[in-house]
């Protein structure tokens, strides 16, 4: 077989694939519509809070220690890169150090916000879908009386 002609069949195989599941979107499986099933991932909110933590350790801790040979780095890189190619090297080599701690912390720092955000929102949902429900209670044991 030749290239062409297999390539003509990968093409229409794909195509018919393409065309079938199009169809497949628009309609109902025929399952016996039970429970969906649920995951076994499982988070409370005590993890998500600890995870946040130690993101927020993490950050103080690299915010201060990732800094440490700034200074000193800098210093040696210029002392030495007018005598020696090293000088040059060590400079690349902590400019990059420092662009990788950056990135680091702002990682560090998107964790712990995004789970404080994400925790408060949350709450906050919580909050209104309970709300909800005693406003619809409320609302059905009134009209019960009125009826009744």
């Amino acid at each position: 077989m030749s290239f062409d002609d297999e390539w003509s069949q990968l093409k229409s195989a794909a195509a018919d694939r393409s065309s079938a599941s199009q169809m497949q979107l628009n309609t109902l499986d025929g399952g016996g519509g039970g429970p969906i099933p649920e995951g076994d991932l499982a988070v409370s909110q005590d993890d998500l809070a600890r995870i946040g933590d130690e993101a927020f350790k993490l950050y103080r801790r690299l915010d201060t220690d990732g800094d440490h040979a700034k200074a000193s780095s800098y210093e040696a890189a210029t002392s030495l890169k007018d005598d020696f190619a090293i000088g040059g090297a060590l400079s690349t080599v902590t400019d990059k150090w420092n662009s990788q701690v950056d990135t680091l912390l702002a990682a560090c720092a998107h964790i712990s916000n995004h789970l404080d955000y994400s925790s408060n929102a949350h709450a906050g949902d919580e909050y209104y879908i309970a709300t909800q429900f005693r406003y619809v209670d409320l609302n059905e044991g009134f009209d019960e009386r009125t009826q009744g």
